[in-house]
């Protein structure tokens, strides 16, 4: 029996906004080093394990080019609504036995956990990467 396929789906801005260090006046920037810290993470998660990261607003500019390449991670720009974008993601992520979704906003935890998915906030994120 192979090992359980799991998505791990980033609300990057929730994640990035849970720490006061300074990511106000570079989103982009900021962004990057999520994007490099999620890159390192994926190394060490089970094969079986994808992360998708998503990226709204200014943060979209971090996707430029400078996205580092690992295995089994992924990077969305929302068009629009992140929350929207993270729905969609969730609910077309039926080839995935365990769905997980980072973020600490209270509506769009119910909103994925319709469709499936468990919730953790950014704390458990940045526990797996520090």
């Amino acid at each position: 029996m192979g090992d359980v396929r799991h998505l791990i789906v980033v609300d990057a801005a929730n994640v990035i906004g849970s720490r006061a260090n300074g990511w106000w006046k570079d989103r982009a920037g900021a962004a990057r080093r999520l994007l490099g810290d999620l890159a390192g993470l994926t190394a060490k998660l089970p094969e079986s394990t994808e992360v998708t990261v998503i990226l709204e607003g200014a943060a979209k500019a971090a996707a430029d080019g400078a996205e580092p390449s690992a295995p089994r991670l992924k990077v969305e720009l929302a068009p629009r609504s992140g929350d929207d974008k993270i729905v969609d993601v969730v609910a077309a992520a039926n080839s995935h036995e365990q769905i997980t979704v980072v973020t600490s906003d209270r509506e769009l935890r119910t909103r994925v956990e319709a469709h499936g998915a468990e919730t953790v906030g950014p704390g458990w994120l940045w526990s797996q990467i520090d």
